[in-house]
């Protein structure tokens, strides 16, 4: 719709939800005001491994015999979570209300002597291990070696079982860790009449990084697949919230959900549906071309796609492709349409990240100073309830990520700070990301975020509108709630703002949901798929 030829729709209430998946790093709804502070000065690792440990409390962590192939070096990190929690590696990543305490080191050379953890290590939430409150814990130790799928728990990953330890008032106890097994491989769920799962070498991403990568997609095959053999589909590519794999389709199309009543009913056009994986060498890659990722756009655009379209019967053609998702997947759906603006004929999204970097949750990469406090000596809010309340602040978030991120750096935590900073930012010369901003000190590097604006949304438009509002015409739709968790809906209103300045118009769809939070969705699954049938030729 337009207002002239472009209508903002700016009080949709509504109270259909789609579905959606909330970021990984979510924390409970609690609040959570005060930001504790984050030990990131870690020690060298060669010193760490050579060094007595310090008094006090103090992990020692060390591999059964035979457990590492070859000397290994990674980040240890040591979970502690109650006493009658199970297994605290489960929960590592928890922020609000009751964030888990984790404390980490590298180490180059675990084949040459045990890691000590202890009051000199990075830590979160609490300054160092020696704030760590009097009581009765259980700690596992986790060795994060993970390469290709960046997470503390991902496959090839060590861990020790979990060693219940008390801590009291005089301290001084040192707790024996030994690493003592591997995370197998998730496995991938059984194919169905309606799934499939696909893993496929990639050129362009092996050539990039020098070793074997493979693209990986789950593929939801349409009602009557198997009784219409001649029948070209058009496809519909998904992507899920932050770190959503390819083994989602699975959840999707579970008995009772609504998005399986939607896909099977009589009436509903019949597509391909292709969910990309969210898996990546520093997290989330994002799906798009980057200096620290490689080119992952062109290897989704170039290679899956039409490999997938060949195998399961796609129409193999831009008109019949569309893109949609949520959260993180919401920014890389308008990114894929705008980056690809003639492989996709319309993009569907649900509460995107940031899509104008003058409010990237509540910071103007390229005005302000600082990520964690504002111009007014401020902690700078990174979450809150639809009610306002804040849940955690930045650098509550972000001393996680630095506490999880080998030299003690966000930049290489593999959660959402890190994998934004991975794919729109600059590699260093030592072969890493650079940082947008400093870890501890949380001063922005202009340099950096002029880097970062080629993946500003709204700046990407304002550069070549002439050249991509005709090809654009008709494909953009976007759900924000007006009280994200997030703060996402600022930046919505920027682009907003932006679009309806232009000339010539362009045919786009804007709705926000008054008091909603982060994944409304003004439109339920059956009317979405209506809406991609009629842009793509797809029937029942």
């Amino acid at each position: 719709m337009r207002r002239g030829h472009y209508d903002r729709l700016r009080l949709i209430i509504g109270v259909r939800v789609g579905f959606c998946q909330n970021r990984t790093w979510l924390g409970g709804f609690a609040l959570l005001v005060v930001a504790s502070g984050c030990g990131c000065a870690s020690r060298a690792a060669a010193e760490q491994q050579s060094s007595d440990p310090a008094s006090g409390l103090r992990f020692e962590v060390t591999a059964a015999a035979g457990l590492l192939p070859a000397p290994t070096g990674g980040r240890v990190i040591v979970a502690v979570g109650t006493a009658d929690q199970g297994e605290p590696r489960l929960r590592v990543g928890a922020l609000a209300p009751n964030p888990l305490p984790i404390f980490a080191e590298d180490i180059v050379d675990f084949g040459q002597a045990q890691v000590w953890v202890d009051d000199r290590s990075a830590a979160f939430p609490y300054r160092s291990l020696g704030a760590l409150p009097s009581g009765t814990y259980r700690a596992q130790a986790i060795l994060d070696v993970s390469r290709d799928l960046r997470s503390v728990n991902a496959a090839g990953n060590y861990y020790s079982q979990p060693q219940r330890f008390t801590v009291t008032d005089d301290g001084g106890s040192v707790v024996r860790l030994e690493l003592s097994e591997q995370i197998a491989p998730a496995g991938t769920p059984a194919e169905t009449a309606y799934l499939r799962f696909l893993e496929i070498p990639s050129r362009r991403l092996s050539d990039f990084h020098g070793r074997p990568i493979r693209l990986r997609a789950g593929v939801v095959l349409p009602r009557g697949y198997d009784t219409e053999p001649a029948r070209r589909y058009p496809v519909r590519v998904h992507v899920g919230g932050y770190g959503a794999r390819y083994t989602d389709v699975a959840r999707l199309m579970r008995p009772g959900t609504a998005f399986r009543a939607a896909w099977l009913r009589d009436d509903t056009p019949r597509m391909l549906l292709v969910h990309l994986d969210g898996a990546g060498p520093n997290g989330d890659p994002y799906q798009v071309n980057s200096d620290n990722n490689g080119p992952y756009g062109d290897a989704v655009v170039h290679e899956l796609l039409p490999l997938l379209e060949s195998r399961f019967r796609g129409r193999g053609t831009g008109e019949a492709r569309v893109i949609d998702g949520e959260s993180t997947g919401g920014w890389v759906a308008l990114a894929l349409q705008l980056f690809y603006p003639d492989a996709f004929n319309g993009a569907w999204s649900y509460c995107p990240d940031a899509v104008d970097f003058r409010q990237l949750q509540v910071i103007d990469i390229y005005d302000d100073k600082n990520v964690y406090v504002d111009a007014n000596g401020e902690e700078r809010p990174a979450a809150r309830t639809p009610r306002g309340v804040v849940r955690f602040t930045m650098r509550h978030e972000l001393g996680l990520e630095n506490a999880l991120g080998s030299t003690s750096s966000w930049t290489r935590s593999g959660r959402q700070w890190g994998a934004w900073n991975a794919a729109f930012g600059p590699k260093g010369e030592n072969g890493y990301p650079i940082p947008l901003f400093d870890p501890l000190s949380g001063e922005i590097d202009r340099t950096v975020a002029e880097h970062w604006a080629s993946y500003d949304l709204s700046r990407h438009l304002a550069g070549r509108w002439s050249e991509l509002a005709p090809a654009l015409e008709g494909k953009l739709r976007i759900w924000i709630g007006e009280s994200d968790d997030y703060f996402l809906n600022n930046a919505v209103h920027l682009l907003d703002d932006f679009l309806g300045a232009q000339e010539p118009s362009l045919d786009v769809r804007i709705e926000y949901g008054v008091g909603r939070g982060h994944c409304w969705v003004g439109a339920t699954p059956y009317e979405i798929m209506q809406q991609m049938g009629a842009r793509t030729g797809a029937f029942p």
